[in-house]
């Protein structure tokens, strides 16, 4: 896997080459997704609810979940503007769809950035 971040561009061997910035929030957008709350010691508010935490709040489930991406992106991915997470039907009744969609926050052309995201039955979150 390589490396990411600041160190892999002080190590890079072109420090000047740029950096492919929705790459790089889209590798975090699956980090923060797939970090459950109360799992980081030093940011206890860092991550997504645990779909586990929502089987008794059906059918809102997928309300309190967009809620918990739409907060968690809009604290944790600061490269991200105007933060919308909307539900997006599923072929795959075990599957959540959502859309996120923002504007990246250094760009002048207001570009908007959509992502597609599948939390499975098991938690996990996919990121496309």
């Amino acid at each position: 896997m390589p490396a990411r971040g600041l160190l892999s561009r002080l190590t890079s061997s072109d420090p000047l080459r740029p950096v492919d910035e929705v790459q790089s929030i889209l590798e975090n957008l699956r980090a923060i997704l797939n970090t459950r709350i109360g799992d980081s010691m030093s940011a206890s508010g860092f991550g997504i609810i645990d779909l586990a935490d929502l089987v008794h709040n059906f059918p809102n489930a997928a309300q309190i979940m967009e809620k918990s991406i739409r907060a968690t992106v809009g604290e944790y991915e600061t490269r991200l503007k105007q933060v919308r997470v909307r539900l997006v039907p599923s072929d795959n009744p075990l599957t959540l769809v959502f859309e996120i969609s923002a504007r990246l926050a250094g760009d002048r052309h207001q570009g908007v950035v959509r992502v597609r995201t599948e939390v499975n039955s098991s938690g996990r979150v996919d990121v496309e």
